[in-house]
């Protein structure tokens, strides 16, 4: 088995809590139907990805906003109010990768799809990205995961052997695709597990 040297992780749903319910539920006032109705088609998951690509926050505020004026308050707020969806951070995915980092034996990346304009705000409340030695940012970059492109920049910049790092995020399209380079995948679901998989792959 190739030597595993450095450790590549996806921050939202593995190190970040983020979720629009925090600031919709309440706007709802409590009904979950009429939320999940406005977040799967005024500003749906696939709208707010566009964003992590790169696209303007306020360009795509203003195009939402004239495509369901009815909806402008509420649309507003979905930017206006991004902070208060951040939530807390996943204690025991950081307490592993404390652990990670206090062996001094493998390099730390980030790889995260997240809008350059938001990123800055996420790097201030959480000190442990501090820990990282590169994170790549998809809105910076113009390009976000699972676009092979991406995966292969963070190797490049950084100089890591795709058969000696390991990729960690919730989501299985973006695992899938950093296997199909040669880059070892774990799907993350939790903590526990994660240590477990790392600890197969010889990393511990």
């Amino acid at each position: 088995m190739n030597k595993i040297d450095t450790l590549i992780f996806d921050f939202g749903g593995v190190l970040i809590d983020w979720n629009p319910a925090y600031v919709f539920l309440k706007e709802f006032r409590g009904n979950q139907d009429e939320m999940s109705h406005f977040l799967n088609t005024i500003c749906s998951w696939e709208w707010n990805e566009n964003q992590d690509a790169g696209y303007s926050l306020q360009k795509a505020t203003e195009e939402r906003v004239a495509l369901f004026p009815e909806h402008e308050r509420l649309i507003r707020m979905y930017y206006g109010r991004w902070e208060d969806m951040l939530g807390y951070e996943h204690k025991d995915t950081v307490k592993l990768l404390k652990t990670v980092k206090d062996s001094g034996k493998y390099k730390l990346l980030g790889l995260t799809n997240w809008s350059h304009e938001t990123f800055p705000v996420a790097l201030e409340r959480f000190d442990f990205l501090s820990w990282f030695e590169g994170i790549v940012v998809s809105g910076t970059e113009k390009m976000k995961k699972p676009d092979p492109s991406i995966y292969k920049l963070t190797l490049d910049r950084y100089k890591v052997t795709a058969k000696n790092a390991v990729f960690i995020d919730d989501k299985l399209e973006n695992v899938h695709a950093a296997i199909k380079l040669g880059i070892h995948g774990i799907h993350f679901t939790t903590a526990a597990k994660l240590a477990r998989d790392l600890e197969t792959l010889g990393v511990h």
